[in-house]
C-alpha cells in the first residue's frame, strides 16, 4: 500500500530542529545548575537555574503564540467518508479505541484515504461498520487530522443515510508528517550537552559531595569505651610459690547508627566503621537494631578459646532478609521492633544467628540460623 506522506518545508524543518536544539540545551543547563548549587548549596548557582527555566518558559509560550497569529490554522470542514475497515483495540474502559481507514471525499478536492485512531463508546461500535458512511470533520491545511463526527447535524446525517462515497485507491492514502522523532532527538541532544556544560566544571566539588555523604550515612555516631582483664597465675620455685598477675585481653566497645540498618550495604558499613574505630575485628557481643550496631570487642587474645565473633565473617547481606522472614513468617501482624543477636559456641566457636520481633503487644517470636544465615530453628507466636 503507497503512503502520501506529507513533509513541512526543509526551512521550516531546520527553524524547527535549530528551535528545539537550543531549548533543549536552555532546559538542561537550568536543570544541571538548580541541581549542582543544591547539592553543594551553592545558591546562586541554583538560582541562575530557576531564572534559565523561567525565561525558556516565557520564550517559547510567546514565540508560540507569534507562530499562531502568523499562521493561523484552517477552520476544520464538515465532510462525508465511507469506512474502509475498522479494528477495535483492546481497552478498560467503556470507551474503546478503534483503528479506522476512511475514505474521505470533500466537496472541494479529491478523494483520499487516511488512518485515524479515535475512541468509541462500546455500545456504539456496531454503529460503524465497514462500507458504512459517515460524517467526518479535517483541516484542508492538515488533510490527515480527521475525526469522525458521533452526533453531526441533522442535514449530514440525512446526507450520510442518503448519500454514497466511493473508495479512494489505496496508494492515495495520506499520512502526516514524520519529522517530530528527529526532532525529540536534538532537543534530548540539547539537553544532556546542556547539563554537562554545567556538571563538568563542578565534577571534582560534586566527587567530594558525594564521598563526604557516604562517610556521614554509614556511621551517622560512634562512642567506644575500654576495660581492660586479667588472670591471676601462681609461679613456683624451690618450694616457695606466690601469685603473679598478668594482662592477656582488653575490651572495648562501641555503637554506629544509621537511619534503616536494614538498607543495602548499610550493615556491613556501619561494621567497617566500627572495626576502624575500635581496631579489632573480634567481638565478645555484637547487637544489631534498626537504627544501632553495637559492638563489645576484643583486644589480644580471648580468655576462652571459640569466643570470639570474627565481625569480618557475618553474613551481613543476608540478615536483612532473616529479619523480614520474622516479621511475616511468625505470626506477628504488626512487628514494631526487631533484633539480632550472635551467639558464639564455646571451644567451637560455631556461631549461631538470633532474630526476635516483637509487636504493639509485647508479644515476641524469634527464629535461629547458623553462620550462613540458614534458617536452622523457628519459634513462633
Amino acid at each position: 500500500m503507497a503512503i502520501i506522506e506529507t513533509r513541512s518545508p526543509a526551512r521550516v524543518r531546520l527553524k524547527a530542529a535549530v528551535s528545539g536544539f537550543l531549548s533543549g540545551g536552555v532546559i538542561g543547563v537550568a536543570l544541571a545548575c538548580f541541581v549542582v548549587g543544591a547539592i553543594l548549596e551553592r545558591w546562586l548557582v541554583a538560582a541562575i537555574g530557576v531564572a534559565l527555566f523561567v525565561l525558556n518558559v516565557i520564550v517559547v509560550s510567546v514565540a508560540g503564540r507569534v507562530h499562531r497569529a502568523r499562521n493561523p490554522r484552517t477552520p476544520a470542514r464538515t465532510a462525508l467518508a465511507v469506512i474502509e475497515s475498522r479494528r477495535a483495540i483492546s481497552g478498560e474502559s467503556a470507551n474503546v479505541p478503534v483503528e479506522f481507514v476512511l475514505t474521505v471525499a470533500p466537496d472541494e478536492r479529491s478523494a483520499y484515504r487516511v488512518e485515524i485512531r479515535q475512541d468509541i463508546n462500546l455500545v456504539d461500535i456496531p454503529d460503524y461498520r465497514p462500507r458504512d458512511v459517515v460524517v467526518v470533520r479535517y483541516r484542508p491545511d492538515e488533510p490527515w487530522d480527521v475525526e469522525i463526527v458521533t452526533e453531526p447535524t441533522e442535514a449530514w446525517a440525512r446526507r450520510a443515510a442518503t448519500e454514497s462515497v466511493d473508495s479512494a485507491p489505496e496508494s492515495a492514502l495520506l499520512a502526516g508528517p514524520k519529522d517530530e522523532g528527529s526532532f525529540c532527538l536534538l532537543g534530548t541532544l540539547g539537553l544532556l550537552l546542556g547539563a554537562a556544560l554545567v556538571v563538568l566544571p563542578f565534577r571534582a566539588d560534586l566527587l567530594a559531595a558525594v564521598d563526604d555523604e557516604s562517610t556521614t550515612t554509614s556511621s551517622s555516631s560512634s562512642s567506644s569505651s575500654s576495660s581492660s582483664s586479667s588472670a591471676t597465675t601462681t609461679t613456683t620455685t624451690d618450694g616457695f610459690s606466690w601469685p603473679t598477675t598478668s594482662t592477656t585481653t582488653s575490651t572495648v566497645s562501641g555503637t554506629a547508627s544509621s537511619e534503616a540498618m536494614l538498607s543495602d550495604g548499610e550493615m556491613r558499613r556501619a561494621a567497617g566503621s566500627l572495626i576502624t574505630g575500635m581496631r579489632t575485628s573480634s567481638a565478645a557481643e555484637l547487637t544489631i537494631e534498626e537504627h544501632v550496631m553495637a559492638v563489645r570487642g576484643i583486644l589480644g587474645t580471648p580468655a576462652a578459646p571459640g569466643t570470639a565473633i570474627d565481625l569480618n565473617a557475618v553474613p551481613y547481606e543476608r540478615l536483612p532478609g532473616l529479619v523480614r522472614v520474622a516479621q511475616t513468617k511468625l505470626g506477628i501482624t504488626d512487628p514494631i521492633s526487631w533484633r539480632i543477636t550472635f551467639d558464639p559456641a564455646p571451644k567451637t566457636g560455631v556461631l549461631t544467628i538470633h532474630v526476635s520481633v516483637t509487636d504493639a503487644e509485647g508479644a515476641k517470636a524469634s527464629l535461629e540460623a547458623d553462620a550462613q544465615a540458614r534458617i536452622t530453628a523457628r519459634h513462633p507466636r
